[in-house]
């Protein structure tokens, strides 16, 4: 087994998509998550959300590390943040443990640094976004440390969007993916603000 494969990996197929450095707040109630989250701690180990889709569970999915328990319930349960680390593709499920698990192999990006170009597109609509969105200017120095990955989390752009940056093996193409979505965000905001201005006018249009 090459050495970007593991076995017996933990898996937690859930109706959410974990994104690498996103932080994922969770509430384990059942017994086998329990157990898995008991182990993960204990052994300071990774598991791995995968979404579980209205189609069925998605073959790539994100590994997460335990960011911080918040809480220790009577019934062993707990409330946890994890945090995504990196994406993983489910090889084979394997059902012999007392949770979730499969072997998974590791996946890694097909080219080298982002394209300097795409990564300030795709930071110049981020940054009117959340202009629009909140008032609040980004900061040049904030903007320029932030990836694909790292725009996404911050944004509900809906599951099939976010599995699509997952599924991508290159930065350029999830920068590429993640301006289209943040202009179509834009667009959608800038109807709705439209039509409150619309709405508080009674229809009419303003002419002085």
């Amino acid at each position: 087994m090459t050495d970007d494969r593991s076995s017996e990996f933990p898996l937690f197929p859930l109706g959410l998509v974990a994104l690498p450095g996103e932080l994922i707040p969770l509430h384990i109630f059942e017994e086998r998550y329990k157990t898995m989250m008991d182990e993960c701690l204990r052994e300071e180990r990774e598991f791995g959300i995968v979404w579980l889709a209205d189609d069925g569970l998605r073959e790539i999915g994100c590994a997460c590390e335990i960011e911080r328990v918040l809480e220790h319930l009577e019934d062993g349960g707990m409330n946890l943040v994890a945090r995504g680390t990196r994406p993983f593709r489910v090889v084979e499920r394997q059902a012999h443990l007392a949770y979730p698990a499969g072997v998974i192999e590791f996946v890694e990006d097909r080219d080298g640094e982002a394209d300097p170009e795409l990564a300030e597109s795709a930071h110049e609509a981020y940054a009117e976004l959340v202009k629009l969105a909140t008032d609040r200017v980004p900061d040049p120095g904030e903007l320029s440390d932030l990836g694909a990955y790292a725009m996404a989390a911050t944004i509900d752009f809906g599951l099939e969007a976010k599995q699509g940056l997952l599924d991508l093996r290159s930065e350029n193409a999830r920068l590429k993916l993640v301006t289209r979505l943040l202009r179509a965000a834009i667009k959608r905001l800038e109807f709705v603000e439209h039509a409150q201005e619309r709405a508080r006018s009674n229809g009419k249009v303003k002419l002085g």
